[in-house]
């Protein structure tokens, strides 16, 4: 079974078999270079307003944009970005929310910097030939409505702000633990920490694998990096509140400050 987030060295053995999805803008996959063979599909593609729920795109918008660049449901897909992979963690939580087999998405550790500093990179764009691609939206899938997340601390879950520690202060979800997305990543490596590491950061906030574990931020971003973490890790029963707090508010759910 091939790991939810590979290395560079993964990758390149593999450049002829996967699907490489490069989500920055489209000036730098451009003008800065890319990894061989890689389509570029901005973040900003793949985000939208009119979807099923918080910032999805809609299943058929989704189809089409992942179609046009020459991936089908079945293909094995690896994403980057350069921000850590949290733009790339989205695009693959997007498509599992969509259907596509989970165990075929794979996020590049250590971002676009990584394969940098190993492989050639090149400028060249190909054109690749569009695909039917088909999703749909899938109901029984990890992602949870509001009503969900109320009685998640009453059930036994572990409710998980993955914002920065000054925004949990501000005003969270009532029994959320805190969790800053970054704390996974190694600065140096721009990658995920050591397993050994990742686990104990976790256990320490008391998010263990034998546990229901529910993601929450603003939009639903960066909970997707520690939603792909946590899968890694091979924690199973994982909820992804998509419309997080900007949903939370506006529905008028209760916030708790740090002080209480």
């Amino acid at each position: 079974m091939h790991p939810k987030v590979v290395p560079p060295s993964w990758l390149a053995e593999r450049l002829d078999e996967v699907h490489v999805v490069d989500v920055r803008d489209a000036w730098e996959f451009e003008g800065i270079g890319h990894v061989p063979g890689a389509v570029n599909v901005p973040f900003d593609s793949f985000r939208g307003d009119d979807g099923e729920a918080g910032k999805l795109p809609g299943a058929e918008a989704f189809a089409d944009l992942v179609g046009d660049v020459g991936i089908s449901t079945d293909d094995r897909v690896v994403a980057y970005d350069d921000h850590h992979g949290v733009f790339a963690a989205r695009f693959l939580v997007t498509a599992e929310l969509y259907g596509h087999d989970p165990s075929k998405l794979h996020l590049l550790d250590g971002d676009f910097s990584a394969w940098q500093r190993a492989y050639e990179t090149t400028s060249e764009v190909d054109q690749p030939t569009p695909v039917e691609y088909e999703a749909v939206f899938d109901t029984d899938g990890p992602l949870v409505p509001m009503e969900t997340v109320q009685t998640a601390v009453d059930s036994g879950a572990v409710i998980v702000d993955t914002r920065e520690p000054w925004e949990f202060a501000e005003g969270h979800i009532p029994g959320a633990v805190q969790l800053d997305w970054q704390e996974v990543i190694d600065e140096e490596t721009r990658g995920l920490l050591p397993e050994a590491d990742l686990r104990d950061l976790f256990e320490a906030k008391g998010i263990t694998p034998e546990k229901r574990v529910l993601l929450y931020c603003n939009t639903a971003r960066r909970i997707s990096h520690t939603y792909v973490t946590l899968r890694h890790l091979g924690y199973e029963d994982l909820a992804f509140y998509e419309g997080s707090l900007t949903e939370w508010e506006r529905e008028g759910g209760t916030l708790v400050t740090e002080e209480g």
